[in-house]
């Protein structure tokens, strides 16, 4: 009975967090809350249709084929283009879909810097660790790949996509969402062991250390002995009135002068007949 209870419970939030609350914003802000979404599926769509031409195909992998073969400052420079040049092993059409769909709940849920900021890392994570095994070579049990890889065409948003959807299921707290995510691109790497599949791993643990990391401060330790504590700075002298001197000082009498001279005047009052 807790169980299901618990089951219900956390279907319910994930509905709202994921469906119900992205939909509300995007009726708040309209078709301005897609503006990553359609830039994105539309740069896939133009890049598909030049690559079909022989001239187009030479000027999309020079600007956005990235390999591990080619040098990293070049890597990175194609690396921003390489998200828009679709894969040649997977559907173009299902891979806009998953795309249009990913980026529109992130830019409605993250706002659009989050989003580019996390669709980037976690490419860029994905690519650098994939050189890294290319140079590990075979072995390292099982984590370095041969020389042969390093000629393979690397690009494609899909890690991008996963990236973004395992981010939202961390943050948003959505178990469904980060089961089909991350359980799908297990299955990819054990059925089809390939770049791409463990790149998309890469790209999962990416944004599940991005998505922990979320609001938290890092605090580095400091090694070196603590300086003296600030002195506070001294207080201010007090403010003494100055008299002004067109004002003349009042003077009051003195009461025992004004004693004295009242008792002689008594005194001598009494003696005169």
């Amino acid at each position: 009975m807790r169980l299901a209870r618990f089951t219900g419970r956390t279907l319910i939030g994930e509905w709202h967090a994921i469906v119900v609350d992205p939909v509300r914003r995007l009726a708040h802000r309209g078709l301005s809350g897609l503006t990553l979404a359609f830039v994105a599926a539309f740069g896939v769509i133009f890049f598909h249709d030049l690559a079909q031409h022989p001239l187009g195909a030479t000027w999309v992998r020079r600007l956005g084929g990235v390999s591990a073969d080619l040098p990293l400052w070049l890597s990175l420079l194609r690396t921003p283009v390489s998200l828009y040049v679709p894969a040649l092993d997977l559907p173009v059409w299902a891979g806009i879909t998953q795309l249009f769909l990913a980026f529109a709940l992130a830019e409605l849920v993250l706002g659009r810097t989050r989003t580019l900021a996390i669709a980037y890392v976690t490419t860029l994570a994905g690519t650098l660790t994939a050189r890294l095994m290319i140079e590990l070579g075979p072995g390292w049990w099982g984590f370095g790949l041969p020389a042969e890889c390093g000629a393979v065409l690397d690009t494609g948003p899909s890690a991008a996509v996963v990236g973004l959807f395992t981010y939202l299921a961390v943050v948003r707290r959505a178990p469904v969402v980060f089961t089909l995510t991350g359980g799908s691109m297990v299955w990819e790497s054990i059925a089809v062991p390939n770049l791409a599949g463990r790149e998309h791993l890469i790209a999962v643990s990416a944004a599940v250390v991005l998505g922990l990391l979320r609001g938290r401060r890092l605090r580095l330790p400091y090694a070196g002995k603590p300086g003296p504590r600030p002195v506070p700075p001294p207080a201010a002298p007090p403010v003494v009135p100055v008299p002004n001197p067109r004002i003349p000082p009042v003077l009051l009498p003195d009461p025992a002068r004004t004693r004295q001279c009242d008792g002689f005047r008594t005194s001598a009052g009494a003696r005169t007949p």
